[in-house]
């Protein structure tokens, strides 16, 4: 790819153009000025070729997962759930929305989803009793950020078609470094002063627990199956998919029957719009992939970082700051689309696991879900509690700090996304 190639690709994401439509066009302009000749025909083979993967199925089935929970009343069983072990504690609806996020990571797998689904019942809540707006806002954008960490994960479904790397290994190296980030967030919560702590409420009696958690046992249940399922072979990972969506729509229509045809049809759709989102950017990253290996600007990059020093380590602060930068403007799966072909080649001349590489992308990724300028976590919070996104900025910051330690740890100690995997994968 030439210079003035990647001049208008940047330009274009500058101006403001889809990130995908930005990838097609520098793909046919890089093919159209090229050197050497190139049949035209290599771009609708690579745009096939993006998608041709088995594994990306399961992206629509766990994004149709999480429509159907939204709407048929599962994230409210979660919630009451949530409040029947933690409404005597102190901030009890900041710690019941972190809580809830947790749940629900382990079912949708996006965490934009998971910002809307609590976000429009838990910041008018929190609002009603005296928490700060922009710190109930960051404290839903925090635990969103849990969804794409803790399994199943639809970033990680793309990763793990990019790197070829096995999806359920990567779900699990997200378990530890996702409970280390949810323990810091309720810290966080706890020691806020008591303007942003709401009131207590009595502490629910052992019988009110045991008849919550009646309720919320098929929503509860529903991580154990996936995930279990995977574990010992009984489905693949793209047919645990299949189950989730399924187990979701029996317990919406059947046993919580707050879920319509009407709703079913609504849940699809929208699932489907996301989904078709997310592929086509896979789609678009066929041919820029393409052309990146035919240019060797990949194996230029790699040098590049490579040269600054001989030690894995420096070379991976380098990436690290990097991915943080990148994440400040670019929304992770873009991010990962546009910047993987070429840095999971250097996680491989480095020696590092390549799980372990995906976690420390993921995480550097999620981060900036929480960062400004882009930060698609804060407009989603602020969009569902209306409120300003400005206020929220201003109270993400110890969460923002609490998962940058998290990150340090998880670079410096491998042990910690990939203990999981190799005791339980």
């Amino acid at each position: 790819m030439t210079i003035a190639v990647v001049l208008i690709f940047l330009m274009l994401l500058f101006v403001g153009f889809d990130v995908g439509f930005t990838m097609v066009a520098s793909s046919y302009i890089s093919i159209l000025t090229g050197v050497r000749e190139v049949n035209g025909t290599v771009m609708p083979l690579q745009i096939v070729a993006g998608v041709d993967k088995y594994v990306l199925v399961g992206i629509p089935l766990f994004i149709l997962t999480g429509e159907i929970m939204n709407r048929g009343g599962l994230t409210e069983r979660l919630i009451e759930w949530a409040l029947s072990l933690l409404g005597h504690m102190r901030g009890a609806l900041s710690q019941v929305s972190l809580l809830t996020n947790l749940l629900m990571a382990g079912v949708s797998g996006s965490g934009a989803a998971d910002a809307a689904a609590t976000g429009r019942i838990m910041i008018p809540a929190m609002k009603r009793e005296g928490y700060n707006e922009g710190y109930a806002g960051a404290v839903i954008a925090a635990g969103a950020m849990l969804g794409p960490i803790i399994p199943p994960s639809v970033p990680m479904i793309v990763y793990a078609a990019m790197a070829n790397v096995s999806v359920i290994r990567l779900f699990l190296a997200g378990v530890l470094p996702g409970i280390l980030l949810f323990v810091g967030f309720v810290a966080i919560c706890a020691m806020q002063p008591k303007k942003n702590s709401g009131y207590c409420r009595p502490k629910a009696s052992l019988a009110m627990r045991g008849r919550a958690t009646l309720v919320a046992l098929p929503v509860l249940s529903l991580p154990i199956v996936v995930l279990g399922g995977m574990r010992f072979g009984i489905v693949t990972d793209t047919e645990a998919a299949a189950v989730a969506a399924v187990w979701a729509l029996i317990v919406s229509m059947v046993l919580s029957r707050k879920l319509t045809a009407g709703g079913v049809y609504e849940a699809t759709r929208d699932a489907g719009i996301s989904a078709a989102a997310i592929l086509f950017l896979l789609a678009a990253a066929g041919p820029l992939a393409w052309i990146i290996a035919e240019s060797r600007i990949n194996l230029q990059i790699a040098d590049a970082i490579s040269t600054i020093s001989v030690n894995p380590l420096i070379v991976l602060i380098v990436i690290n700051l990097l991915l943080l930068l990148v994440g400040c403007f670019l929304e992770p799966l873009p991010a990962m689309i546009v910047f993987l072909p070429t840095l999971v080649p250097i996680g491989d001349n480095l020696g590092v696991d390549p799980i372990h590489f995906g976690m420390i992308v993921l995480l550097n990724l999620m981060i900036g879900m929480l960062t400004p300028p882009v930060g698609l976590l804060l407009f989603v919070s602020g969009a569902a509690g209306e409120v300003s996104v400005a206020q929220i900025i201003r109270r993400i910051w110890p969460f923002v700090l609490w998962s940058l330690v998290v990150l340090i740890a998880v670079v410096l100690i491998p042990g910690l996304s990939l203990w999981v995997p190799q005791h339980v994968g």
